[in-house]
């Protein structure tokens, strides 16, 4: 029986890892989830300002890609950011630049983005 992936594009903050991987074993029903991390990924993607990092992170969720096949990939927010302190709202719109921004790269998944809360629980947007 052929397991199936997901790929998440999320901070490397350790408090977010949990509820995002829990979010898409759950959500998407998959078996593994390929982390792909980056300090305030929705700020960067949404943003446009650094291209060597956005490259890296698409060098990186490719490898997941074509490697593993994933159906579903997501970009996750998170609220307490370090590096992006900036408010809910905010966040939820980087987060859906990002997905704009992630479906440019002609990945064969559907791209979602989701909101991790206050109480470090998943949603999606």
């Amino acid at each position: 029986m052929r397991k199936i992936f997901a790929t998440a594009i999320s901070c490397i903050d350790g408090r977010v890892q949990k509820p995002v991987i829990e979010f898409m074993l759950k959500k998407f029903k998959a078996d593994y989830v390929d982390m792909i991390t980056e300090p305030g990924p929705d700020k960067v993607l949404s943003e446009d300002k650094v291209p060597h990092i956005i490259e890296s992170i698409k060098r990186r969720v490719m490898i997941s890609v074509e490697k593993h096949g994933p159906g579903i990939v997501v970009i996750a927010g998170h609220h307490d950011c370090a590096v992006n302190p900036v408010g809910e709202e905010e966040h939820r719109r980087q987060i859906g630049e990002a997905v704009k921004k992630v479906k440019t790269w002609g990945l064969d998944a559907d791209i979602h983005g989701v909101w991790v809360n206050e109480k470090w629980e998943a949603v999606l947007l």
